[in-house]
């Protein structure tokens, strides 16, 4: 990594003060700024080691890659933490999540008309809708848990490679403590989106924790009281969010009206009470329903649908992500996983990855720019492990019609994938990688190919123009 790249960024985005909000994704630096002068995404574009821009509402993405966006951004954090004054901290995302909420009034028609920045900085205000930030809490709260999901999917996926390659490991001691290992995060998982969750809604986690174990302990079986049978675990981790916000809100309040000095005891048991009861006589119910509704929904629209909505769902995903309502996907993906062992929409939404790299390859092959050819060899092998922002925001996007190439490059290989009804073990991974935890590797990998192929063919005949170098640079 460049080691000088936080110091470059911070040069450009900062101060301290003008950074209200800062964390990361997998592959990406997310800033939210009080202020952004007209130049700023073409010098963070221009520095060595940001692969791209993209401007999302009130947040501002710069897309740095897996591993090197964590890096940069505790970097970035430890910069601001020296230049702040002791009294000024960085806001939580709640706070913040709260704070954009509560701007969203219609600031555009304050705007002056020719005041660029204060127009653009209203648009932006505008376009942090209360559903787009709720898309980002629930997403927030899944982050911290894809290592585990990836890590656990491989295994899972590898061990059955591997019986199926050698029957006679199966039941040995080594086989058998590898799938303890590939399904602990599933194990686990209720308990962990339990207190990422109450974090998330600003209460304290370990009650999250404990409120998802009420709701998933099996002793829960043998309980009945005038007919009503508790299921351990039902509605999934819909069920804990549900309740996990519900012991999160009351514990705000009740913070409020109990004394300092009784708050310590009486606020927890309250809400462990209060919220346990109602978690397991109403919001689990309802979580159940919900689950079911999403698992019902999945498996008919892909089972019934097949290729057509493969190739539907395919051809839209990059939209999706552009508008960012992809992230109301992330729960749906563990709710499945949890429900079934694997996630049958994943599969069919990687493949429009697959298509921007096929898209990338035509342009390589057209273009004379060769700023343009470097940017994309440079991209292509994390491309190829599932990593699509460099490509998009640096290739496709830009560019315009390669993006409705790449597009169509997804649908097809989405179509293949669907028809043949693919599952995988893990959220979190795409591309090449995500073959090892698909339950029918074969024909992944054949929706891979047709991605490649057909969003190679649809961009060399849509066609693009060339940008000079001046202007890629």
């Amino acid at each position: 990594m460049n080691e000088e790249l936080p110091n470059q960024i911070f040069d450009i985005i900062g101060p301290a003060d003008n950074i209200e909000q800062i964390t990361n994704c997998m592959t990406r630096l997310r800033v939210h700024l009080k202020n952004e002068d007209e130049g700023m995404h073409a010098r963070l574009k221009a520095l060595d080691g940001v692969l791209g821009i993209n401007p999302n509402g009130s947040e501002l993405q710069i897309v740095l890659g897996p591993g090197r966006a964590q890096s940069v951004t505790a970097s970035i954090k430890s910069i601001m933490a020296k230049q702040q004054t002791p009294s000024k901290e960085i806001p939580d995302k709640t706070t913040n999540a709260r704070a954009s909420a509560q701007t969203v009034i219609d600031p555009i028609h304050n705007a002056e008309i020719g005041d660029g920045k204060a127009l653009h900085e209203a648009i932006r205000k505008k376009n942090a809708t209360p559903m787009k930030l709720m898309f980002r809490k629930i997403a927030h709260i899944f982050l911290p848990l894809i290592p585990a999901f990836i890590a656990c999917g491989l295994i899972t996926g590898l061990l059955n490679i591997s019986l199926k390659l050698f029957p006679e490991l199966q039941g040995t001691p080594v086989a058998q403590i590898l799938a303890v290992m590939g399904s602990a995060v599933i194990f686990g998982m209720n308990l962990f989106v339990g207190v990422r969750a109450a974090a998330e809604f600003g209460g304290t986690p370990i009650m999250g924790g404990v409120l998802a174990a009420v709701i998933s302990n099996p002793a829960l079986s043998g309980i009945s009281i005038d007919g009503w049978n508790f299921v351990p675990g039902r509605g999934g981790i819909i069920a804990v969010i549900l309740v996990a916000a519900l012991g999160s809100w009351l514990e705000k309040r009740l913070h409020r009206i109990i004394p300092e000095m009784f708050d310590l005891f009486v606020t927890p048991l309250i809400i462990l009470l209060s919220a346990g009861f109602a978690a397991l006589f109403v919001l689990q119910p309802i979580g159940g329903i919900i689950s079911e509704g999403i698992g019902t929904a999945a498996s008919i629209s892909i089972g019934t649908g097949g290729a057509f909505t493969g190739f539907l769902l395919g051809g839209t995903f990059l939209p999706m992500v552009m508008l960012g309502i992809h992230q109301a996907l992330t729960p749906i993906h563990a709710e499945l996983i949890a429900r079934d062992g694997v996630t049958i929409l994943l599969p069919v939404l990687a493949m429009a990855g697959c298509g921007q790299i096929g898209a990338s390859l035509a342009v390589y092959c057209k273009t004379k720019n060769h700023f343009l050819k470097k940017t994309i060899l440079s991209a292509l092998p994390v491309g190829l492990m599932g990593v699509g922002e460099p490509l998009i925001y640096g290739v496709t996007l830009p560019l315009g019609r390669p993006f409705i190439g790449a597009c169509i490059g997804g649908a097809a290989g989405g179509a293949i994938v669907a028809a043949n009804y693919v599952g995988a073990a893990a959220m979190g991974i795409s591309g090449l990688p995500l073959a090892a935890v698909t339950d029918n590797i074969p024909a992944y990998l054949l929706g891979l190919v047709c991605a490649y192929a057909v969003g190679f063919i649809a961009t060399w005949l849509i066609g693009f123009d060339d940008p000079e170098e001046k202007e890629a640079a």
